[in-house]
């Protein structure tokens, strides 16, 4: 690949590049830690948090790129939202394989009374059982086969995500001095108000009204106007 070809394909997908090199860094961070012994005094708690908190990131940058698209104009996001929610939905496992496996040592019984006994577990599973649906049928042979039933099911994105916003809040347990659950939330209700007929018609007007402004704006002196 010649150096010409290969700043073309980079202008292309450089929003790709940055999902997949973004994406990897947390997951690349905490094997570096393990491996330099880095990972706090509570290791587990650290591993969670981090898996968590790596899961909620992309999974809210997933639900931002349609609103990007319909929004603003930024037609790239759309190249990007399956890869964001596949890297959400991995760590979403690894958040999970972390709970069941190292802070619970694959103990069905105490598994099962978390489940039943913390609000915050109960939370957890639900949007991580709402998500594995959406992680196997996010190829386009699911969505040939489903057709119009494709877009149906995926839209339990929109509940699935504040459900694990729900869940963070719960595990933080008190907002009071950690405004952090209340600003995902407040983040998410946004991003699907933008999602409303409504709120979309108002924002392609806004955009349709500054083009036609720009282009009946005069040429500069000694420049031709554009036909």
């Amino acid at each position: 690949m010649t150096n010409s070809v290969a700043m073309t394909w980079l202008r292309s997908n450089w929003l790709r590049v940055v999902v997949h090199v973004g994406a990897l860094l947390p997951l690349i961070a905490l094997f570096y830690d393990n491996y330099t012994y880095n990972l706090t005094a509570n290791p587990i708690q650290n591993v969670t948090i981090r898996t968590g908190k790596a899961a909620l990131v992309l999974l809210v940058l997933s639900l931002a790129c349609t609103p990007l698209n319909s929004v603003f104009g930024f037609k790239q996001a759309l190249k990007v939202r399956r890869a964001l929610g596949l890297y959400g939905f991995m760590y979403v496992g690894l958040h999970l394989a972390t709970f069941v496996v190292l802070d619970y040592g694959v103990d069905l019984q105490l598994i099962a009374q978390a489940v039943v006994e913390k609000y915050f577990v109960i939370a957890g599973f639900i949007a991580f059982l709402i998500l594995v649906p959406l992680a196997i049928t996010s190829t386009r042979g699911w969505q040939k086969r489903l057709g119009k039933n494709w877009k149906t099911l995926h839209k339990l994105v929109y509940l699935a995500i504040p459900i694990a916003v729900l869940h963070f809040a719960l595990l933080v347990k008190s907002v009071i001095g950690r405004p952090e659950p209340l600003l995902w939330g407040a983040l998410v209700l946004g991003l699907l108000a933008l999602r409303l007929p409504a709120v979309r018609k108002w924002f392609a007007d806004l955009r349709g009204r500054r083009r036609t402004t720009s282009a009946s704006k005069p040429a500069p002196v000694g420049v031709p106007a554009q036909k």
